[in-house]
């Protein structure tokens, strides 16, 4: 075959794989039970494509094909195994006379195998670590060296999680389905707390040189938009919501050489309009369901700052009573300090520093940066700058994070 069709042969198959390969792997991990032997089978599937379709054309429907094809790949390598192997004779015959012919299956079929795949890989028996990086690998398709990349640890280190992850799946023999109705708030949630995380990392790192991760956050609305479509409960529209709406801010966040720049001082016409007006729309939605919980709380609140044009406008009058609804909802010290900061901008830097003392006093957040940071700030409005100082450099013991370090290192340089 010419040289010209060979390589738009290649393009279309890394066009497919990029766009199909989430879906052809969780219908393969169904069809084999097995997500070793499904990864191994699909990547057979585009190996024998990427030979088969220069010379045979290619067919109507590629994604089908390579389901099928994926699956009589690994039904093959069982037959090989079983002849060295006894534990493998009676492998291959189940997986041969399967009921479903992967060919024929519809979009729906498709999509619920999406679904399965997301639950399975945030089942609770995980560790919260390795349903991370699970779902990552799995379902986002990312590859072990980008996850560890991303989480600034080793590729083996990774690795030896995904792989225990899995053996813990096969032991445990964690099903591959989606939660029955009188089961899904509770398994739901672990999902949606996977998705969360990832995009927590990817828009306010932990730790490392850069304040985001872009790659993170995307990953994670990706994965907020696919749970979006095959499940539209209230508490995945209000996380989608609510990722959209703080990555809205991202080219605000950061001045081009990488400065950490407060929400009270960003450029507002660097803020995507695009995903506010989508992530505002999701979070009506969500709270005209009364069905609403934590995260359509917290999407509530990002709308407000959102919809204000100056930081002056913001209606913290309506923040700091979304936060009294939120710290009921989930009384926690880190709401209790995020409502203290916006009582503080309602009522004046005194009423915040004294809620932010309380909540120190109880050592809850005495680990916890952003704590004393705010302390810091407060203390500084109200001119009490060796108190300032002194919490300024809790703060910077305490942060991992290159651009924090420098913003709280040029606060106490002020302050000097």
């Amino acid at each position: 075959m010419p040289e010209s069709p060979a390589k738009e042969i290649r393009e279309m198959l890394d066009s497919v794989y990029r766009a199909e390969s989430g879906r052809i792997l969780a219908t393969l991990i169904r069809l084999l039970g097995d997500f070793d032997l499904a990864e191994d089978a699909m990547q057979d599937a585009f190996a024998a494509a990427l030979d088969r379709w220069p010379k045979d054309g290619v067919p109507g429907n590629p994604s089908a094909w390579l389901v099928s094809t994926g699956r009589f790949k690994a039904i093959d390598a069982l037959r090989r195994h079983a002849r060295f192997d006894a534990s493998h004779e009676n492998t291959a015959e189940p997986l041969e006379t399967h009921s479903m012919e992967p060919a024929g299956a519809d979009d729906q079929s498709v999509e619920d195998d999406r679904l399965r795949l997301i639950f399975t890989c945030c089942h609770p028996a995980l560790a919260p670590e390795a349903r991370v990086a699970l779902t990552l690998r799995e379902v986002c398709g990312l590859t072990t060296e980008e996850i560890a990349r991303a989480f600034l640890t080793t590729p083996p280190t990774l690795a030896q999680r995904i792989v225990r992850a899995k053996a813990r799946i096969r032991d445990a023999r964690i099903p591959y389905r989606v939660p029955p109705p009188e089961e899904l708030p509770e398994r739901l949630a672990a999902v949606l707390h996977v998705i969360y995380l990832v995009f927590n990392e990817g828009y306010s790192a932990s730790s490392g040189g850069n304040l985001t991760r872009a790659d993170l956050s995307g990953e994670a609305i990706r994965l907020g938009r696919l749970l979006h479509t095959l499940l539209p409960e209230p508490e995945v529209i209000g996380l989608l919501a609510l990722m959209l709406l703080q990555e809205s801010r991202r080219a605000a966040r950061a001045s081009s050489a990488g400065e950490l720049i407060l929400l009270e001082n960003q450029d507002r016409s660097q803020w995507n309009r695009e995903q506010i007006t989508e992530g505002v729309t999701l979070v009506e939605r969500a709270l005209s369901s009364r069905r609403f919980g934590l995260y359509s709380l917290q999407a509530a609140i990002a709308a407000v700052h959102s919809e204000a044009a100056t930081a002056d406008a913001t209606d913290w009058l309506q923040i700091v009573a979304l936060y009294s609804v939120l710290a009921r909802a989930d009384p926690s010290p880190v709401v209790e300090l995020n409502r203290a900061v916006a009582v503080a901008m309602r009522d004046g830097p005194e009423a915040g520093l004294t809620l932010i003392d309380a909540i120190l006093a109880r050592g809850e957040l005495a680990d916890y940066h952003l704590a004393h940071s705010a302390r810091a700030d407060l203390c500084r409005r109200l001119g009490k700058t060796a108190e300032a100082r002194s919490s300024y450099e809790k703060a910077l013991a305490l942060t991992q994070l290159e651009p924090e370090r420098r913003f709280l290192e040029n606060r106490l340089r002020e302050l000097a």
